[in-house]
């Protein structure tokens, strides 16, 4: 498979980037550059292998400037990018034999197709004398090293956190490369701008550059503002959106822009200096990227997860066909402001509050009576963080179909929600303009205000009946 070298060049080895787009704590880089070979760093953007979730829309985005940001950060250190399209498993043994490499490096992934593509290419450059070497890159622990007592895998998540958490030790972070060796000569490459990535003719995400920086420098700064700003009060102010009480990490933690075990080291470290206060806040955020491990370890165990019931007794809920009401919630126009804000906050910004998230999904599922299906297909398309493990065990937690899920007659009021997380109104205002003016004691419930709004619409579904109709669905499986 590999062509004969000059005798005066060392054979280079090719760093395989997939979601590690990143130069620091990336262990399969680390690895690559301990050989002293030159270092081919290969991205391919993978769309036409059967079985692959293709990349959504507003991910497509952030990819494109990922890349741009990474191919930078090489070419300030010596490398270059090299980007090729295609199937994966022609592409890789394809570069292999143009630049006569003798060993692959890379960062696993966990999802379904991933690891039977993976499988199968390693044995095939294996067989042609090639080294491959696989690391972890993406996880705290993985998923196979976290077992219940009967040698199974968890299907709850405070077991699950328990037993994981107490297995996590982050030593010394594998540091950034000040150099990088290339190849004298570097092999063909696809121009980034071909690829189509960013929208153009409409350009429909003119709101996320003002927001957001993908690229590795991004997600440090971002990091960084987190623990500053945010992190000392996370516990109580994550569950508000109309505050910054977030990370809004996940995109950058999605494209491995940033390793969550440097995340853990930052703020175990802050916390250890800023005393117990600030420790029990660490905790709480801890916990939440433990369910981004469950989420991977559910995927990894139950592969099924992103287009299949968890909970078999599910496949045969009687879930409704409604193109108008599904077209209502994804344009924010079901009458119900906090479900509406958040919708509109997602097409504008490629991320919502994850309060909000659990809101609108239980609307979909529960107050229209819709396939949680139609809700993943949704956000994978239209999130910056989409990622198939986390989209999937969420959606399916909030319909009662996954493992641990709420229970299914667990159904949240648009209303209610709004009041107690938005209580002055001001997330609603800021989304949904058409409102700005009314009474905040209406702000929820527009539809009772004795001069109703112009332009924003009435409701589609009263959540009274409709939350009746949706347990008497549950009654028909319950058994």
């Amino acid at each position: 498979m590999a062509k004969p070298q000059p005798h005066d060049e060392t054979p280079p080895v090719i760093w395989w980037l997939r979601q590690d787009l990143r130069l620091a704590d990336n262990p399969a880089l680390s690895a690559a550059l301990k050989t002293g070979a030159p270092l081919i760093a290969l991205y391919i953007l993978d769309d036409e292998t059967p079985g692959v979730w293709r990349i959504g829309g507003a991910a497509r985005w952030w990819l494109h400037h990922s890349l741009r940001a990474l191919a930078g950060d090489l070419e300030t250190r010596g490398a270059t990018l090299t980007l090729r399209r295609g199937r994966a498993a022609e592409i890789l043994p394809e570069l292999v034999r143009e630049t006569g490499a003798r060993a692959v490096f890379w960062n696993r992934q966990y999802e379904p197709f991933a690891i039977a593509r993976d499988a199968v290419l390693k044995v095939a450059l294996e067989q042609h004398g090639v080294v491959v070497t696989s690391s972890n890159g993406a996880l705290l622990v993985e998923p196979w090293t976290v077992k219940t007592g009967s040698d199974g895998p968890f299907r709850v998540f405070t077991p699950f956190w328990k037993a994981a958490s107490s297995r996590i030790a982050v030593d010394a972070l594998l540091p950034q490369p000040k150099r990088i060796a290339a190849p004298a000569g570097p092999p063909r490459s696809d121009a980034l701008e071909a690829w189509n990535l960013a929208p153009r003719a409409p350009d429909w995400a003119t709101g996320f550059a003002p927001l957001w920086q993908p690229g590795e420098a991004g997600a440090k700064q971002r990091l960084a503002a987190f623990i500053d700003e945010a992190l000392p009060a996370y516990a109580t102010d994550r569950d508000k959106p109309d505050r910054s009480g977030t990370s809004r990490l996940s995109p950058h933690l999605h494209w491995g822009e940033i390793s969550p075990r440097t995340v853990w080291r930052a703020i175990a470290t802050r916390a250890e200096a800023g005393g117990g206060g600030l420790s029990s806040q660490a905790d709480k955020f801890f916990s939440e990227l433990g369910w981004r491990e469950f989420a991977h370890h559910l995927l990894f165990h139950f592969p099924h997860i992103p287009d299949g019931n968890f909970r078999a007794a599910f496949d045969a809920f009687p879930w409704r066909q409604d193109d108008n009401a599904l077209r209502a919630w994804r344009r924010g126009r079901t009458g119900y402001p906090i479900v509406d804000a958040g919708m509109r906050e997602l097409w504008t910004t490629g991320w919502m509050h994850n309060r909000v998230r659990m809101i609108v999904a239980s609307f979909l599922i529960k107050d229209l009576l819709l396939d949680w299906r139609e809700g993943e297909r949704w956000f994978w398309d239209t999130l910056l963080d989409a990622d198939l493990a986390n989209n999937a065990a969420s959606w399916q937690w909030v319909a009662g179909s996954g493992a641990d899920a709420a229970p299914y007659f667990r159904i949240f009021n648009p209303v209610t929600q709004g009041e107690k997380f938005d209580p002055d109104g001001t997330y609603v205002r800021r989304w949904l303009p058409e409102l700005a003016a009314l009474d905040t004691r209406l702000i929820h419930r527009p539809w009772q205000s004795s001069t109703p709004p112009k332009d924003y619409p009435a409701r589609i579904v009263d959540h009274a009946a409709a939350r009746d109709r949706a347990l008497a669905a549950f009654a028909k499986i319950k058994a």
